[in-house]
């Protein structure tokens, strides 16, 4: 248990540095809160950086959520505690403690912990995203409907103490993409 208190702080710590406002800072740009859609996140910081600036957000949030389930992995933390870790991790992106807790929608720190925990179930996510992509055009209904998807694979494949923090990871996905919805509705 103690194990699992110290990865779920440290994979909360971690998630809670942004790598969007990290990269803005380091690039000259101005906050991403205050820019574009106002997302500290990849997709916002390709609008208003660029291809490249994106690039370099998304892998560090990936592995914001990749490292501390690995490390937890490596140390031989249960897959249920791996699953608590990844969302910890999730759950700093989405409040950091570091940015006054205004974070980003959480996507790709949470693909990152996914891939950790069990390739597959990122592998899962990353193709229902794509495939979401292709046939919707929106990065917004992508992540949504890919996060619905890797929940139902996870909640057919695993037990309750590994899916629980994944359906809380969708919940929470799902909220933080509100804003969007009402705007595809419009």
């Amino acid at each position: 248990m103690l194990l699992l208190f110290i990865f779920s702080l440290v994979a909360y710590l971690l998630g809670s540095l942004s790598s969007a406002i990290i990269v803005s800072q380091c690039a000259g740009l101005a906050d991403p809160r205050t820019q574009g859609s106002g997302n500290p996140g990849a997709s916002n910081i390709l609008r208003i950086g660029g291809k490249k600036l994106a690039g370099i957000v998304l892998l560090g949030d990936l592995l914001k959520g990749w490292i501390p389930v690995m490390l937890a992995k490596l140390v031989g933390l249960p897959l249920a505690s791996l699953a608590w870790v990844a969302f910890f991790a999730f759950i700093g992106h989405l409040y950091p403690v570091f940015f006054s807790f205004r974070g980003g929608k959480g996507v790709a720190t949470a693909l990152g912990g996914l891939l950790a925990l069990a390739w597959p179930v990122g592998l899962i996510g990353v193709l229902s995203w794509g495939l979401a992509l292709f046939l919707f055009r929106y990065i917004s209904i992508a992540s949504m409907l890919a996060a619905v998807v890797t929940f139902f694979y996870v909640f057919y494949v695993y037990s309750f103490p590994v899916y629980l923090p994944i359906f809380l990871m969708t919940v929470l996905l799902i909220a933080r993409h509100f804003s969007n919805i009402q705007r595809l509705f419009q």
